[in-house]
């Protein structure tokens, strides 16, 4: 079983930080199908500390069949992370808090953050001991192979600082800051992760069937994975992890309609935003269960502009089953 400190995970496959994506509604489908541990949306520190309301609300909203589940952090300076951790940890009980040096977004790096970081060790281990001194969840880093290129040598010691600094446990993903989401896996490097430290690793990366999550656990010998990309609109990716099959699960049309309008039914109950932010975002969420139909070109152009929730319904009740 893992164990990141003394927290014990029911799963070893995770729902990653899906920034703008993995909100209550996706992360109640997602553990309908299988997902035991999921993470709130990624929060950025300054937005929590500097600017608290709707947006973050929304982000850390839960519910009590909404656990175990844990959060992950974007920022800099250690004595605000540990503000907004502790912000965070009043909102919700998180299982550990996460902090992000991965994210590749320009905006992050501008701000000296997320992947940023794996540049400045100093910083990223500063922040890692100050919350695992001062927290009572264990503290974990998100980390890229490397920032411009797959430096293995400067992977052993990033990754060996955030494991000394007080990180219960770090996830890699297999890409440089550099690649963004583009480009091949690269399994040797969280291999390398994996053998350079003792705490759990967790692998993420393309991970958009079972059959490539089971590869990345046989081929780095890491602790777990984290499935992000791959779960929109395919939560029954959960499903053939947890039977631990690589054979495609044949998903019908009217299964996946079902499930769409289950998830579109808790966006309208859970999603408190205006009403245009709402449709808007039930569009992106209609989007991702039609790719592959049939008529999906068709499909696509007339979801992008309905204007409600009841006319979103009335559009999908008309899809050949």
């Amino acid at each position: 079983m893992l164990k990141i400190g003394s927290y014990e995970l029911p799963s070893n496959i995770i729902l990653a930080p899906l920034a703008g994506c993995s909100d209550l509604a996706f992360r109640l489908i997602a553990r309908e199908h299988g997902a035991k541990l999921c993470f709130f949306e990624m929060v950025d520190n300054n937005a929590i500390v500097y600017a608290p309301g709707i947006r973050t609300d929304l982000i850390l909203k839960t519910l009590k069949k909404d656990n175990p589940i844990a959060a992950q952090l974007l920022g800099r300076d250690p004595a605000m992370m540990l503000k907004g951790a502790r912000e965070i940890m009043k909102m919700a009980n998180i299982a550990f808090l996460d902090i992000n040096a991965a994210c590749p977004a320009k905006k992050a790096v501008k701000k000296k953050t997320g992947a940023y970081l794996l540049k400045d060790e100093k910083a990223l281990n500063t922040v890692i001991k100050t919350l695992a001194a001062a927290l009572p969840v264990p503290i974990t880093v998100k980390i890229r192979i490397g920032y411009d290129i797959a430096d293995l040598k400067a992977l052993k010691k990033i990754v060996k600082g955030c494991e000394a600094s007080g990180a219960s446990a770090i996830f890699v993903h297999g890409r440089t800051r550099a690649q963004g989401y583009s480009g091949d896996i690269d399994y040797e490097a969280i291999k390398v992760v994996k053998d350079s430290v003792k705490v759990p690793v967790i692998g993420s990366g393309n991970i958009f069937t079972a059959a490539a999550g089971f590869e990345m656990l046989a081929k780095t010998g890491c602790d777990g994975i984290t499935v992000a990309r791959g779960a929109l609109g395919n939560p029954w990716i959960f499903t053939a992890l947890a039977k631990k099959t690589i054979a495609p699960i044949d998903i019908t049309v009217e299964e996946r309609i079902k499930v769409l309008k289950k998830h579109l039914a808790l966006l309208e109950k859970h999603k408190n935003c205006s009403s245009s932010g709402k449709i808007g975002f039930m569009r992106k969420v209609a989007l991702w269960y039609v790719r592959g139909f049939p008529n999906a070109p068709q499909l696509r152009g007339q979801i992008s502009i309905v204007k409600s929730y009841p006319k979103m319904l009335e559009l999908i009740n008309t899809i050949d089953k």
